[in-house]
């Protein structure tokens, strides 16, 4: 009688072997990040905190993308090199795990922020962040009370030089007076 197998043990340790694998290579590379949506104030910093586990030593790379604009930030691999590009090179701040601190922000650094990380063999997995920056209130309020106070000086100047003017048209006419009356006046002056 013929005795038929459908799975040998040296094909079903194959197969689970080829699984496991697969199932490794998909897994590979994972981004964990705890918060994606970020909103801070211009001039101050803000950290965009990922954590990356990877099989090898994986090449991190940000970019920043708005409607306007799309540009690199920087590429690296922990422990082995670190390239940040001209316009960022003086408020990026790398890290190990991924992550990357943003300082000094500008109205212009507000849009969508892209973490690809990249394994040797080409695999490669993005996470994305959106920034919003605000444009901070008191810097408003600066201006305002340097405005009034130029304007109060501006006025207390007119208000000196009214002053002034008044002055000089009083002895201005005073002196006119004096010159209108005639010199030669006898004053008799009479006994008592």
């Amino acid at each position: 009688m013929w005795h038929f197998r459908l799975w040998d043990v040296q094909d079903v340790a194959v197969f689970l072997s080829i699984t496991l694998y697969m199932c490794y290579l998909a897994g590979a590379i994972s981004i964990h990040s705890p918060q994606r949506s970020l909103t801070r104030s211009v001039q101050d910093d803000v950290f965009f905190s990922v954590d990356v586990t990877c099989s090898e030593v994986p090449t991190i790379q940000w970019t920043f993308m708005s409607g306007a604009v799309s540009r690199s930030i920087g590429t690296w691999q922990p422990g082995v090199y670190t390239n940040i590009t001209v316009d960022y090179v003086s408020r990026v701040q790398t890290f190990d795990n991924g992550s990357m601190g943003l300082s000094d922000l500008r109205l212009q650094d507000a849009g969508y922020y892209v973490v690809t990380v990249t394994e040797s063999a080409g695999s490669s997995k993005d996470a994305g962040f959106v920034l919003k920056v605000n444009e901070v209130l008191y810097e408003d309020l600066q201006y305002l009370s340097v405005s009034a106070l130029a304007l109060a000086c501006l006025a207390g100047l007119l208000m000196l030089a009214m002053w002034l003017l008044d002055k000089a048209y009083r002895k201005i006419v005073a002196w006119r007076r004096r010159k209108q009356m005639p010199e030669t006046d006898a004053t008799e002056l009479q006994r008592l």
